[in-house]
């Protein structure tokens, strides 16, 4: 059970929350209506990337589940918090000024209040202010979708739930496409062939006195020990999709030589650095806003924490690239790695092994040049 003050603290804001006004019954009977069925990331819901049809109210229905979580190949066990059974939630994609209405359930079976923020929308606190639900409740929110780009969204219950909750694996991201899509820094379209999310999380695991990691009968008795672990602001991991090595190997994300691929990039509680090695940005919106023109051609973006980013590149040469975080001590040792495999034809012109391994001197005239004086005018 969580302790008398925490139970006090989530009472204070379910009061809070219920004080807040009823929403104004627009009439929006005029508008398409669209039900959506989310799909666990790396993937996301099929979509149009530009649209001419008038805005629609998109419909998206996400139960939260309270559920144990394995992070890492040596099973080290957390009782997670998650939309709808992943780490992170599903990505959500609609079109500048659509209307969002998600249905939110939290069911009997969950042990704790949930709500969602949603850093896309306007009011009260990104719609956490009308949706704090208890286990065995359900709400509908509506917003209105007017800036593009892709923003994350978490559970913010009140207090000191809403860090736990974060880091805990409940938070995701929506995409509100411009409604005639992507544009380069010219205003010419762009579009992708594939799109993936990744979503980037860092985990506080407490361990015992020999170091091993503790597990726990419950979330609420793991909760005293992690809050000391995330109060030292040490991640015990930081990972890609929730696990180490989630989207690597036979998880791997796939694509062709020639294909662009858009890639989503969360974080909502820490400062990250994705980096494709063999690769680079060929368009990123860096701070995730779709209205600003992209920075072309970067080796590394950043994505500050409690946001979102989106890069394009196309794909060149075949083979396996590695994406990460390139603060490199992440990626190895606590696991922010994914990989692309990549089917193509590779091209000479753009690497080549010269010559292969072999003992030194062996190829010492190998395309040797005249040593002359350098010239500088």
């Amino acid at each position: 059970m969580l302790s008398r003050r925490n139970l006090l603290m989530c009472a204070a804001a379910s009061a809070l929350f219920m004080a807040a006004p009823a929403l104004a019954a627009d009439d929006l009977s005029g508008l398409q209506r669209v039900k959506v069925d989310l799909v666990a990331p790396p993937f996301i819901h099929p979509h149009e990337q530009a649209t001419k049809a008038a805005p629609r109210v998109v419909q998206f229905r996400m139960a939260i589940q309270e559920k144990e979580w394995v992070v890492d190949n040596e099973g080290t066990k957390i009782h997670a918090m998650t939309f709808n059974g992943s780490v992170p939630g599903p990505m959500m994609v609609v079109h500048e000024n659509d209307y969002v209405e998600l249905t939110l359930v939290n069911p009997e079976t969950n042990t704790m209040a949930h709500n969602i923020d949603f850093h896309a929308s306007t009011g009260a606190l990104g719609g956490g202010g009308l949706t704090l639900i208890n286990p065995g409740e359900q709400v509908v929110l509506r917003w209105k979708a007017t800036r593009p780009g892709v923003f994350v969204y978490h559970c913010a219950p009140g207090g000191p739930m809403i860090p736990w909750h974060v880091v805990s694996g409940m938070n995701g991201a929506i995409m509100v496409l411009p409604r005639d899509g992507l544009k380069d820094e010219n205003g010419k379209p762009l579009r992708y062939d594939k799109a993936y999310y990744i979503g980037e999380q860092d985990f506080y695991v407490p361990r015992d006195a020999q170091g091993k990691y503790k597990t726990y009968a419950s979330p609420s008795e793991a909760y005293p020990d992690s809050v000391e672990v995330m109060r030292k602001l040490i991640p015990t991991h930081e990972v890609f999709n929730g696990r180490v090595d989630s989207l690597t190997g036979k998880n791997a994300l796939t694509a062709k030589v020639g294909e662009r691929v858009l890639i989503i990039h969360s974080q909502a509680n820490r400062d990250t650095r994705p980096h494709l090695i063999g690769g680079h940005g060929d368009y990123v919106w860096e701070t995730g806003k779709f209205n600003n023109p992209p920075e072309k051609d970067l080796e590394t973006w950043f994505i500050r924490g409690g946001s979102a980013g989106a890069a394009l590149y196309t794909f060149r040469q075949p083979g396996v690239y590695a994406y990460v975080n390139h603060n490199l001590i992440e990626a190895v040792e606590l696991g922010a790695t994914a990989h692309f495999k990549v089917e193509g034809t590779w091209n000479d012109d753009l690497m080549k092994q010269v010559q292969p391994p072999g003992p030194i001197g062996a190829g010492d005239k190998l395309g040797a040049v005249t040593p002359s004086a350098t010239k500088v005018n």
